[in-house]
C-alpha cells in the first residue's frame, strides 16, 4: 500500500538522510519543488505576501544572525509572539540554525515568561514588543540574554533590533540536524496543573505532519489555502496548519485573534479552503449562521432545514451535497466559507448534532484527537468514510489500545508511535508516569475503539464522577449538551457529595452566563431540556451561577482545577 510519505524516497540522500527530514529540510523541499507559490500571507490591514523563495531568504537571514552570533546546534530559543508571518519565519529560522525552538503562549504573565525560559535555559529570546516591554529588566535570565533579543511585531525597546533588521555579516548554510535531534520544547497550558515542557524531537513532528496529510483523511494541494487562526504556540495550529501548510507548498494566511469580525474577513479575502477551528468557534459560527436564518421567517428557516437534512442523506449516499452552491450563497459567502473545502476539528470533541449539521450544510468536515505529547495528531476522521460519533480514525503508523477496560470496553487510551514525545523536559518523575509498562504512552483520556480502529472518546480519567449506584459519569459528554445554547458561555459539570455520610457524587453544573441571557429563568429551562435527555443517574441536581468567567487554556478548555 502507498503512503504519501512515499514521495520521500527522492530526496532521501540529497537532502537529507535517515526515514524523516528535519522541519528545515521540509522547508528547502517545498523550495525546490513551489519556490513561486505564495508561502505566507496577511492582511494588516493591506495585503502582504512572501512567496517560498521570499520566506526562505528571510530564514536564512535571521538563521545567519543566530549563528553569528554564537546560537550552538541543541540551543534553546523562546518564541513569544502573535501569529503573524514572523513568528513562522523566526520558528523556521531557529531550525536552520540547530536550535530547540521554545514557543511560549503570547498572553502568558511576564514572570512565567521568564522563569519558562530560564528553566529551558534559553540563551535568545524573539518577542513582540509588547511581550518585551513588560519584562523585569532585574530578573537574572533577562540581564542574561539582554543582548539576544529580538522584536517580531510593534516598534522595538531601546536597544533590541527588529527581526527585520537584522544583517549577518555573511550567509551561513543550514546546521545539519538529524530526524533523532530536538526540536522543540512545548509547554503543555494545562487544564490540570503546572506547565510541563514536553521535548518533541524532528521524527516526532514530520512524522505526525505526514501521517495527517496521508491521502485518507486529508487531500491539501499546492493551490490550497490554510488559516493560522488558533495560537502558533500550541502544537495543534503549528503542526496542522504552518508544517501542514510548508509540507504541501500551499498558502498560509495569518489570523489576528479569535475575532470573528476579522476572522470573516480573513477568510473572505484569502479565499480560506481549510480552516481550523476548535469547538466554541465553531459552536459561534453555526448558531449564528442559524440565528440569520430565522430571521428570515418559518418558512425560509424550514426550507433551508428541509434542504440540509436531504443534503446530509445524499452527501453519505453520493459522497456530494447538491444543495451547496445554495448554501453558498445563502450563508457559508457571509462567512467566508464558500471556498472551503474542510474544516477541521480539534482541541477537544465537537458534540455529534454540531458535526452533523456541518455536514449538511455541504462542508467537509474532519474531526481529530491528539495531545501535545503527540506532536499532537493521533486520530482523523476522513471524509471518505467518517463517524459522526467518532473522534477519528488512527493514524497508520501509530498504535492505539485501550488500558484496563471495563465491562462497556471504556478505559485509558494509551499510544505508540513515531510521533511520541520521549518525555517531559528536565523531568524524570512525570517522564515515568507518562509510560505503562509496555511503552505506551498514557493519555489520561477515557474512551474506547471499534473494529475499524476508531476511537470514540469519553473524558478525562481525572474528571470521571462517580454516583451513588456505583455508575460512570462522564462530564464532557454533558458539557456538549450545552455546546448550542447561546445563552450559556461556559459550562463546567463536575461531582458533589450530596450526603456527608455517603462516598458517593451527584452532578453540578457550573455555569456562566453569556451576554445573550435575558431572563435568568431561561438557564433553568435549559436544565429541565437537557435533563430530560439524560438518564437518571446523570441528571443535574445542583446548578452554580458564576458572576465572572472561568479561566481558559489558549485552545478554551476551562482550567477545571481553578474553579472554586
Amino acid at each position: 500500500m502507498s503512503h504519501i510519505w512515499d514521495e520521500l524516497d527522492a530526496y532521501r540522500g540529497k537532502l537529507f538522510t535517515g526515514q524523516w527530514p528535519t522541519i528545515a529540510q521540509l522547508f528547502l523541499i517545498a523550495v525546490e519543488k513551489y519556490p513561486t507559490n505564495r508561502c505566507f500571507t496577511c492582511f494588516t490591514p493591506n495585503r502582504q505576501t512572501l512567496t517560498y523563495i521570499e520566506t526562505y531568504q528571510r530564514i536564512l537571514r535571521v538563521s545567519g544572525y543566530l549563528q553569528e552570533r554564537g546560537l550552538k546546534p541543541g540551543d534553546r530559543v523562546v518564541l513569544n509572539g502573535k501569529n503573524s508571518p514572523a513568528w513562522a519565519i523566526a520558528y523556521l529560522a531557529v531550525q536552520f540554525a540547530g536550535g530547540v525552538i521554545v514557543p511560549l503562549d503570547n498572553h502568558m504573565h511576564p514572570d512565567r515568561v521568564m522563569a519558562l525560559s530560564a528553566f529551558s535555559e534559553a540563551s535568545f529570546l524573539f518577542a513582540d514588543a509588547d511581550v518585551l516591554e513588560h519584562l523585569d529588566g532585574n530578573d537574572p535570565w533577562i540581564k542574561q540574554v539582554k543582548n539576544s533579543m529580538v522584536c517580531l511585531l510593534g516598534t522595538p525597546p531601546e536597544g533590541v533590533p527588529s527581526w527585520e533588521s537584522l544583517s549577518p555579516n555573511k550567509t551561513y548554510p543550514p546546521v545539519p540536524r538529524t530526524e533523532d535531534d530536538l526540536a522543540a520544547i512545548l509547554y503543555t497550558s494545562g487544564t490540570t496543573g503546572n506547565e510541563k515542557g514536553v521535548m518533541l524531537t524532528h521524527r516526532n513532528i514530520i512524522s505526525d505532519v505526514y501521517q495527517a496529510a496521508d491521502g485518507i483523511f486529508l487531500r491539501v494541494t499546492e493551490k490550497d489555502v490554510l488559516y493560522a487562526l488558533l495560537p502558533l504556540h500550541h502544537s495543534y495550529c503549528c503542526t496542522a496548519v504552518l508544517l501542514e501548510t510548508i509540507k504541501h507548498g500551499a498558502e498560509c494566511v495569518f489570523g489576528q485573534g479569535i475575532v470573528v469580525s476579522k476572522m470573516i474577513n480573513d477568510l473572505k479575502r484569502g479565499h480560506v479552503t481549510v480552516f481550523m477551528g476548535i469547538p466554541l468557534l465553531y459552536n459561534k459560527v453555526l448558531s449564528g449562521m442559524m440565528k440569520e436564518v430565522r430571521k428570515k421567517g418559518i418558512f425560509a428557516y424550514g426550507f433551508v432545514r428541509l434542504c440540509m437534512t436531504i443534503g446530509g442523506t445524499l452527501k453519505l449516499i453520493t459522497g456530494k451535497n447538491p444543495f451547496r452552491p445554495l448554501f453558498n450563497k445563502l450563508l457559508l459567502s457571509k462567512i467566508g466559507l464558500d471556498h472551503n473545502h474542510y474544516c477541521i476539528c480539534g482541541a477537544g470533541p465537537l458534540a455529534p448534532h454540531v458535526f452533523k449539521q456541518y455536514q449538511q450544510l455541504g462542508l467537509d468536515f474532519i474531526q481529530g484527537y491528539g495531545l501535545t505529547e503527540t506532536s499532537p495528531i493521533v486520530t482523523l476522521n476522513p471524509v471518505s468514510h467518517f463517524k459522526i460519533t467518532s473522534v477519528g480514525r488512527v493514524l497508520p503508523l501509530d498504535q492505539v489500545i485501550i488500558g484496563e477496560p471495563n465491562e462497556h470496553g471504556i478505559g485509558e487510551i494509551r499510544v505508540k508511535g513515531p510521533n511520541v514525545t520521549q518525555g517531559y523536559y528536565k523531568d524524570e518523575e512525570h517522564t515515568k508516569e507518562l509510560f505503562d509498562q509496555d511503552g505506551y504512552l498514557r493519555t489520561g483520556d477515557l474512551g474506547y475503539m471499534d473494529s475499524e480502529s476508531y476511537v470514540y472518546l469519553k473524558g478525562r480519567a481525572k474528571n470521571l464522577i462517580v454516583t451513588e449506584g456505583g455508575k460512570n459519569v462522564y462530564p464532557e459528554e454533558i458539557e456538549d449538551m450545552f455546546q448550542l445554547y447561546p445563552e450559556i458561555q461556559q459550562i463546567l459539570i463536575r461531582g458533589y457529595q450530596e450526603k456527608k455520610d455517603v462516598p458517593s457524587e451527584s452532578i453540578e453544573a457550573v455555569i456562566f452566563p453569556s451576554p445573550e441571557l435575558k431572563n435568568p429563568a431561561r438557564i433553568d429551562a435549559i436544565i429541565r431540556e437537557v435533563n430530560a435527555k439524560l438518564s437518571g443517574y446523570k441528571k443535574i441536581s445542583k446548578v452554580t451561577i458564576l458572576d465572572k468567567p472561568m479561566e481558559m487554556t489558549t485552545t478554551q478548555k476551562i482550567k477545571r482545577n481553578l474553579v472554586s
